[in-house]
């Protein structure tokens, strides 16, 4: 396309017109200089558009042809503008969080309801991965914000603390009686018991290995679990002792069907929250999630 925009709409506006005159007026330019602005365009396309009448102008059988596609574009660029003005209104978009699969069940599924509930025109897409593939794809930028265990390093990104987790190591009482009647007394029970942990990829198990590994606790039976809530079934089945978050399990903890170990020395407690890249312009929906959640009071709802 040799023309730019203006001179189609140039044209469209006098095709519908009739009249250089009136078009002018329209256009709030002389008409002169919609006159240059046609005759340029028909030098470019080499063909006459418009012919002269009694009243003004009409348009040639080439200039006809023309109009109906110049037409079918505008009346789109039309459509286009009202749909994004509608959706700017309602408060369409789209929103990406990365998360794993237990932050997402026990933490941000109650946040996404309220907000869904009071945003439903933005679409929401969740990725289930752990901390660390969360921050990749936050790095990628193949997500908007994600629901993170907070890591020791986290430069270049915002972060708005949720909550504190705790780990914690949990049996039932038969495990823990059958070890007993086996003479491994309390303070070994983690050494000689059939340990289940979260797999190798995620940050919560890097965080319980290295813990492990400074308090010398070695481990001679493990089995990996790839998500919290298969750890807390296998655990109450009396599979073995189950590394958990221990505000996961809680109703566990108060009907005896799981009971805590206790640690000589305790886990430290974690911090969990949401973070995205620091940016001068964030999108809308991202923004629209950033006020709800900076907002939230678990009270309200």
């Amino acid at each position: 396309m040799n023309q730019n925009l203006s001179s189609y709409w140039i044209f469209y506006t006098v095709a519908n017109a009739g009249n250089i005159s009136k078009a002018a007026k329209e256009l709030y330019i002389s008409q002169p200089a919609i006159s240059k602005s046609i005759q340029k365009l028909e030098e470019s396309l080499d063909c006459k558009l418009f012919s002269r009448s009694s009243r003004g102008v009409i348009l040639t059988s080439e200039g006809a042809l023309l109009y109906e596609h110049v037409k079918q574009a505008f009346d789109a660029l039309g459509t286009g503008e009202e749909k994004l003005k509608r959706s700017i209104e309602l408060g369409v978009g789209q929103l990406k969080i990365g998360v794993s699969t237990t932050l997402c069940k026990y933490m941000l599924l109650p946040y996404l309801k309220e907000f869904i509930h009071r945003n439903p025109h933005i679409s929401i897409s969740i990725e289930c991965q752990s901390t660390n593939d969360t921050l990749k794809l936050l790095d990628d930028n193949k997500i908007d914000i994600g629901l993170i265990g907070k890591p020791e390093i986290l430069k270049g990104y915002e972060f708005y603390y949720l909550d504190k987790i705790e780990d914690i190591f949990v049996a039932t009482k038969d495990y823990l009686r059958n070890l007993s009647a086996r003479g491994i007394k309390k303070h070994d029970i983690l050494q000689n018991s059939t340990l289940m942990l979260l797999d190798k990829n995620n940050m919560t198990r890097q965080y319980i290995d290295d813990y492990l590994q400074e308090n010398q606790i070695h481990i001679k039976d493990s089995i990996d679990i790839s998500n919290m809530d298969l750890l807390i079934d296998f655990a109450k089945i009396g599979v073995g002792v189950a590394c958990v978050i221990k505000s996961f399990v809680t109703d566990e903890l108060a009907d005896g069907s799981l009971i805590e170990i206790p640690l000589g020395i305790p886990i430290h407690e974690r911090e969990v929250g949401f973070a995205y890249k620091n940016s001068a312009a964030l999108p809308k929906s991202l923004r629209s999630f950033i006020d709800f959640y900076e907002n939230y009071k678990p009270e309200d709802f």
